[in-house]
């Protein structure tokens, strides 16, 4: 067996390695969708879209992202981590490719449907290396890194995205995003080990008795209720912040990409200590659930403070206030992201992921709407205000998911790791 292959690393190494990989996927996923929302003022101007048009396409990308969410988890068990990673990266970055060459609205649309496609498998394979690989004690911390790749790719999209197309265009910004995915792929065929056990494709009895499973869990339903309503706060500043700035207070494209990474850059901390936070937890003795709660409970304390940027503070108070509402939300999505897998241990992880993130997905189209109305109707002081309610909601409702889980699926996850790669 070759290094090459992943077969000659240390186990031990060969999991954080895995979780290097996932961490810059993550980051490319985030450069491909930001990318969008840091040029869109640029891009209606030269495609002649309108506000309306813009929010549509916001939509149709969310749309495709939901339903793919669900197809991704099954894809992922089925295929395993490494080609099911493989597939989905190759695809979402020729779409990504095809945005730089949109000359309407429509294609515009229909190549962020294909984004939206492919962009839910990096976090249904992540789920599912993170649940086969790490323990308890180190999950929060593995969800925590794995997932500031994408504050990450946030914190770099605005001077990356915005230098380059001042240099070259904005279609050319499209095209070194979409690349870089491209190269990303050599790197994870040659260290994934070829040997990992999937789950092959079950007979239609069996899907069907998983799927009426999972349909009349409860405490999934919950979970994936907490996410669609804490999520669209996220979507709001990935989609709507740097257009807020462009279009209310009247920051021009070279200086939103000057210092609106400080906001996103707040979040890769929320991202990496919210994890440790619960993972310290954790070691400390406290049971893995409440462990993630305790975090989540924090983070729903700090997130309503978004509702003052409805008061036109000044600059850098408002990117003071956006940046403590992006590490509340990613120290609470890291939680509950740590919060299912502890739930729900097991080989069918990234479906039941897929279908959480589906309802994250779900959450962030519906509101995308919501928001759209307020910003043509000149109310964009409306939507901090309704933002700043959802996490302290999304709290409650995921607080009621633990109390309704059967104590079995609680303790499970104090059991020791011995099944499948998860020694890696």
């Amino acid at each position: 067996m070759t290094a090459g292959n992943g077969e000659g690393a240390r186990p031990g190494r060969l999991r954080w390695a895995l979780l290097a990989l996932l961490f810059v996927s993550t980051v490319i996923n985030y450069l491909d969708r930001q990318a969008l929302s840091i040029l869109a003022t640029t891009i209606q101007v030269d495609l002649s879209i309108t506000d309306a048009a813009y929010a549509h396409i916001v939509q149709v990308f969310l749309f495709a992202y939901t339903v793919a969410y669900l197809l991704a988890g099954r894809i992922t068990d089925w295929l395993g981590s490494r080609m099911a990673l493989a597939l989905f990266v190759a695809w979402w970055s020729v779409a990504n490719l095809l945005t730089g060459l949109a000359r309407s609205a429509f294609e515009l649309g229909a190549a962020r449907f294909a984004l939206g496609l492919g962009e839910p498998g990096n976090y249904t394979v992540g789920s599912k290396v993170v649940s086969e690989r790490f323990p308890a004690g180190e999950r929060g911390l593995a969800f925590g890194i794995y997932t500031a790749g994408a504050m990450v790719g946030a914190t770099l999209a605005p001077p990356l995205i915005g230098g380059v197309a001042m240099v070259y265009g904005w279609r050319s910004a499209f095209v070194v995003t979409g690349a870089a995915g491209l190269l990303w792929l050599g790197a994870w065929l040659w260290i994934h080990p070829r040997e990992e056990r999937a789950v092959k494709g079950p007979g239609v009895a069996q899907e069907g008795v998983l799927w009426r499973t999972l349909l009349r869990d409860r405490t999934l339903w919950l979970l994936v209720l907490s996410r669609a309503v804490a999520d669209p706060v996220w979507y709001f500043y990935l989609f709507w912040f740097p257009k807020y700035l462009n279009d209310v207070r009247g920051m021009k494209l070279a200086a939103v990409a000057s210092v609106a990474w400080v906001v996103y850059l707040a979040a890769d901390v929320g991202s990496v200590g919210g994890g440790a936070i619960s993972s310290w937890l954790v070691k400390r003795g406290i049971e893995p659930t409440r462990s993630r709660l305790i975090a989540m409970a924090g983070a729903a304390v700090i997130a309503p403070v978004g509702m003052f940027s409805a008061f036109h503070p000044a600059l850098p108070l408002l990117f003071a206030i956006g940046s403590a509402v992006a590490f509340a939300h990613l120290v609470y999505q890291i939680n509950i992201s740590t919060l299912v897998v502890d739930l729900y241990p097991g080989r069918n992880i990234a479906t039941i992921f897929g279908i959480i993130g589906a309802g994250s997905a779900l959450g962030g189209m519906l509101s995308a709407q919501v928001v759209a109305s307020l910003v043509s109707s000149g109310n964009f002081d409306r939507s901090f205000v309704l933002m700043a309610f959802l996490h302290p909601l999304a709290f409650g409702v995921a607080w009621l998911a633990v109390k309704l889980a059967p104590r079995s699926r609680l303790i499970a996850d104090t059991v020791p790791l011995t099944h499948g790669t998860s020694s890696a």
